[in-house]
């Protein structure tokens, strides 16, 4: 269990820590010189079952205090006998309020330095001051660091707190918090901090975020013991390797598994304001945001209103100047751009969030379901909203969910999930029929609008399904019709099976006319202009015909305004495939033997069928796709 101390200045916390485990955590000669604490300190007891963060407690230190307050499971709030709450002891007990830490002890300290009367008019203060908060219900202990009254009492109650508590959940990917970096001759660099989640071990290839430096773990240490493997829940110190000196790294990076290096800048939280503040959170309010061991300038865009007033909450958005690691659950607080209060505090909810429409109710009670620790739910609303598909890799990204996870997440929901090139798509079984509804539904409208086509281009129809579809969902929306004989396919062309292209009469009588100078001279058919000059038609009311007609598989065209009558098409196929079987390919001189006429025009017809792709060319020659020796040619 790790305990983070809390309170004033100089109301003894260093002092008890090293009376719990004889570790004084002033390390640094400033510390020493001066007498109080300025930087975060670490101690361990009772063979690694306790570990402490001491913090400082001077309220220009309180950033120093953040970076070691979240992550704690315990918090111990020290007050002095002789002095009583004091402004430090009220805000970091609104810290530990806002970070969510429900479980923790009193020791009112110095006990030894004052008298009985004074004991007691301090516990009623302190009695006072916890009402209402998350610690009103933690049990007192008078102690003294000096003489030890006390201090056994208090140990025990925080070995059976260590032992009551549940084990840390190693689910989800490695995160850890840098609150240290340093290194060490013979060693290398060394970074310290608290695992929020998973695991880790020795060779494991991890990413320190936000700059996205790779790093292998070379050692690591547990509870300030080496250590093969560590994970949530505990203090870990990690020997890295990698491209990167100390000067590279800080105090609020993060070191994660490769699939978590994911900085954001802006989040979607829930944002409270204490009962106890005298300060509203107001819109756009530029704010210092402590988030893991971070400390970062931003601003705060209020969702619900303009203003939060102290004792109530709210959605937000929380914009930073630089990016950061974040994920869903993680605590953050904010304190005033001058860094001398704290405002409020809250938990992420969604790193990925809209960049419009942040206000509509829709989005809003996506977050409201998105603070519910049950996933489904908010996925379930996610999937009824987005019609083109929920990306599942980023939902499960953002709680921090493990394959397994997400995966039987997936498979209990009954989803559909469609593999993509960033992600995973998922449907629910009711949005998936209704894509295949409107698929089908498209391609009616369409038959209907120009019925003399034979079908309708792919990608035309997956825009006139849903613009915002991708394609991969397309193909396999139609790859389940065609299956189920709900869709049609004629080449390149999609349709309902039912659909038949047809031309209109005026088209229809005026084909009757032209098609028998296409059918006299079937392997080279006059072209357009030459059958407007002998029929006196308009050249462009020929070309609109035949582009008509083409629409309809009546004709092809092989050339620019050349086109072949469907039974040519299909005659000269065959006689490419006899090529192809007689001599394993076809050339231009050959099929021109075939048909007579000129070279160009067989280049033509051979062109023709490698662009529909009958055959496929091989240097001058062309060969049947597939190999096949005696492929038709389908109408």
């Amino acid at each position: 269990m790790i305990v983070g101390t809390a309170g004033h200045i100089d109301h003894g916390k260093t002092m008890l820590v090293k009376a719990l485990t004889g570790v004084d955590c002033d390390r640094l000669k400033e510390e020493k010189a001066r007498g109080i604490t300025l930087d975060l300190g670490y101690a361990y007891a009772e063979d690694g079952r306790l570990r402490f963060v001491d913090v400082p407690g001077h309220e220009r230190l309180v950033h120093n205090m953040l970076a070691g307050a979240t992550g704690i499971d315990f918090v111990l709030l020290a007050v002095a006998a002789d002095d009583g709450p004091m402004p430090q002891t009220r805000e970091h007990l609104a810290i530990v309020d806002l970070l969510g830490l429900k479980h923790g002890a009193v020791a009112l300290t110095k006990v030894d330095a004052v008298a009985p009367e004074r004991r007691a008019a301090a516990r009623i203060e302190i009695e006072a001051l916890l009402a209402g908060t998350a610690l009103e219900d933690a049990p007192l202990f008078d102690v003294s660091a000096v003489t030890g009254e006390g201090v056994e009492a208090l140990r025990a109650h925080l070995l059976a707190a260590a032992e009551a508590q549940a084990a840390h959940c190693a689910a989800g990917g490695f995160r850890l918090a840098i609150d240290r970096c340093f290194s060490l001759k013979g060693v290398g660099l060394v970074v310290t901090g608290t695992a929020f989640s998973g695991a880790v071990a020795v060779d494991d290839a991890v990413v320190v975020t936000p700059p996205g430096l790779k790093a292998r773990v070379r050692g690591l240490h547990a509870q300030d013991r080496s250590a093969r493997s560590g994970g949530a829940g505990e203090r870990l110190a990690l020997n890295l390797a990698g491209d990167f000196g100390k000067e590279d790294i800080a105090r609020g990076m993060w070191v994660v598994a490769p699939a978590l290096h994911v900085p954001v800048a802006r989040f979607h939280a829930r944002l409270r304001v204490p009962a106890s503040s005298d300060t509203p959170i107001r819109h756009w309010m530029p704010v210092h945001a402590h988030l893991g061991a971070s400390d970062i300038l931003g601003r705060v865009a209020l969702l619900e209103g303009e203003q939060l007033a102290p004792g109530e909450a709210m959605l937000a958005e929380i914009i930073l100047d630089k990016p950061t690691g974040a994920l869903w659950g993680d605590h953050f607080i904010l304190r005033d751009q001058s860094a001398t209060r704290t405002l409020g505090g809250g938990r992420v909810l969604d790193i990925f969030p809209p960049s419009r429409h942040k206000r509509t109710p829709e989005r809003l009670e996506h977050l409201r379901l998105l603070e519910q620790d049950d996933p489904a739910p908010a996925l379930s609303h996610a999937l009824a909203r987005q019609p083109a598909g929920t990306n599942l890799d980023r939902y499960a990204l953002n709680r921090n969910l493990a394959a397994g996870e997400s995966e039987a997440l997936w498979r209990g929901m009954g989803l559909i999930v469609v593999e993509e090139a960033d992600g995973r798509k998922g449907f629910s079984a009711g949005g998936w029929q209704a894509l295949r509804e409107r698929l089908l539904e498209a391609a009616r409208a369409e038959h209907q609008r120009v019925p003399d086509m034979i079908g309708v281009e792919r990608d035309r129809l997956r825009r006139l399904t849903l613009p915002t579809l991708s394609r991969a969902v397309f193909d396999r929306l139609t790859f389940e019709l065609l299956a189920s004989n709900e869709l049609g396919q004629s080449g390149s062309w999609l349709h309902l099976p039912e659909h038949r292209a047809a031309l209109a009469a005026t088209d229809a009588d005026l084909w009757r006319t032209l098609k028998p100078l296409l059918e006299a001279a079937p392997c080279n058919p006059p072209r357009v202009r030459d059958i407007a000059r002998a029929t006196g038609i308009a050249e462009e009311a020929v070309r609109g015909l035949m582009k008509r007609v083409a629409r309809v598989g009546q004709a092809y065209p092989v050339a620019h305004d050349h086109y072949f009558a469907a039974s040519a098409v299909a005659d000269l196929a065959a006689r490419v495939a006899i090529l192809c079987a007689r001599d394993g390919t076809a050339r231009a001189a050959a099929l021109r033997d075939q048909i007579g006429g000129g070279r160009k025009v067989a280049i033509h017809i051979l062109e023709f069928f490698d662009r529909v792709g009958y055959t496929r060319r091989v240097r001058d020659e062309h060969a049947l796709r597939g190999g096949e020796s005696e492929r038709q040619w389908v109408l």
